[in-house]
């Protein structure tokens, strides 16, 4: 089937060659049959010239054009080109002599006044080369353009399976170290019994229920995050008794701001982790506001110059993130001095 079906295109595109060269024929027999009334004499003349126009055009257009145009090798092109045109000079000079030889018999005022001027022969032939040449030029590009956008969509599907790939690796390391500092202090909550173990588990179990289901959306409602973030400090607070003071400011939060989840979790939960006290308490204070459609993330701790490492795991994947999710419509500076650790975070959200 294929045999056939490859047979069957192939005598296609003979007989729409065919066709054309006829057509080609007759061209030029109209073309050098002006001031003529000798038909049969311009028909042979024009069937004599068709093999120079069919090879010169064919060297062009499966030679010249595909292996030294297209590929850029000019200087190749521009050589070759030059050898084409003086063999085709030299064969319709020879048709010209054909003319006077056998049709005028060596008689030069027999001769058909077109066919005496090789300049006007000349243009009949290049005119076809020029424009069958043009057609397979803007053949070949066309189909380089979209060979070019193919690869370029191949290109782009990969980078987004390999941006996917690498985001849900970023969330695999975050899951852990989030869970890994909550189990601690339920740990140290189960140790000394305490009465308020139900109520943190009924927290954790909210955490985890926006882990394991709402971390895998690209996008989720800013409330989400925010009643996390409030489960998360309750947790927190629980476990830090009166060593912690913390105070949380949400102000213009808009019902329909959509941001990637667990994105501002893991800075409160930082400044939880390597927090110090100070005289005794750990100082946190959070302020979340949205302005000009973009939303402001600014969260302050108490600490010491080497309490806080800016590259360790936490805030090096959040940054990671940032990059895959909002690259260029961030800006985020984290700063540690004068026992201050802050982290301001400005997010275009739409």
């Amino acid at each position: 089937m294929v045999i056939k079906l490859f047979i069957l295109k192939g005598l296609g595109r003979a007989l729409l060659h065919i066709i054309f060269w006829c057509g080609v024929l007759l061209f030029f027999t109209y073309f050098f049959g002006a001031g003529s009334e000798n038909f049969n004499d311009i028909l042979a003349f024009s069937l004599f010239l068709m093999p120079i126009t069919i090879a010169t055009t064919y060297v062009s257009i499966y030679k010249l054009i595909p292996d030294y145009l297209i590929t850029k090798r000019y200087i190749l092109f521009g050589l070759y080109s030059l050898y084409t045109f003086i063999v085709s000079v030299y064969l319709i000079m020879v048709s010209i002599f054909f003319s006077l030889i056998y049709i005028a018999q060596f008689n030069y005022e027999a001769m058909n006044p077109v066919t005496k001027n090789i300049l006007f022969v000349a243009t009949g032939v290049y005119m076809v080369v020029l424009l069958v040449s043009a057609f397979t030029l803007l053949k070949l590009n066309l189909k380089n353009s979209e060979e070019t956008k193919i690869l370029e969509t191949k290109i782009l599907e990969t980078q987004l399976k390999l941006k996917e790939q690498e985001l849900n690796y970023l969330k695999m390391q975050i899951h852990p170290h989030f869970l890994f500092n909550t189990l601690n202090t339920m740990y140290g909550f189960a140790l000394k019994k305490a009465d308020e173990t139900p109520e943190m588990i009924l927290k954790l179990s909210n955490l985890l229920d926006y882990l394991l289901y709402q971390v895998d959306k690209p996008f989720v409602s800013l409330n989400d995050e925010i009643n996390h973030i409030n489960d998360y400090i309750e947790l927190e607070k629980m476990r830090f008794n009166d060593t912690l003071h913390i105070n949380f400011e949400i102000e213009n939060i808009l019902v329909d701001t959509k941001i990637a989840p667990m994105l501002l979790l893991p800075f409160v939960e930082n400044s939880f982790k390597h927090g110090s006290l100070k005289k005794g308490i750990l100082n946190v204070g959070i302020k979340l506001y949205c302005k000009n459609k973009s939303l402001f993330f600014e969260i302050k701790n108490t600490s010491t110059i080497n309490a806080i490492s800016e590259n360790g795991i936490g805030l090096d994947n959040i940054k990671k993130r940032l990059d895959l999710l909002y690259k260029d419509q961030y800006t985020l500076t984290i700063n540690n001095e004068n026992g201050l650790f802050k982290v301001n975070l400005k997010l275009n959200t739409v």
